[in-house]
């Protein structure tokens, strides 16, 4: 049985992620940017709803270089926990999909 690349499965993937990881990070920076001016925040349950979507990796960087939600626990846990678990489920769809037999 032969194998073959599937470069179109590999992107999209990829792209998937990359787009959900910026827009979790991105909704992190404007939240952080509004509670330093007492505006309109950005509800958690939508953070945390990006990431179980997969954007957990984009959560943690946002804590990391914005300072932003790093003493919550639950963001802590939920951000790493989705992060690992979309990182192993990437893998798993890049075997499936991307490289085909």
């Amino acid at each position: 049985m032969e194998m073959y690349f599937n470069p179109t499965a590999l992107a999209i993937i990829f792209g998937y992620y990359a787009i959900i990881n910026i827009v979790l990070y991105v909704m992190m920076v404007i939240d952080k940017k509004r509670a330093i001016k007492d505006g309109w925040r950005i509800p958690e349950k939508n953070m945390f709803v990006a990431a179980v979507l997969g954007g957990g990796l984009g959560g943690l960087c946002a804590m990391v270089f914005k300072r932003h939600k790093n003493r919550h626990m639950d963001f802590i846990l939920v951000f790493t926990m989705t992060a690992i678990l979309h990182m192993v489920a990437a893998f798993l769809l890049i075997g499936k999909f991307a490289f085909v037999g």
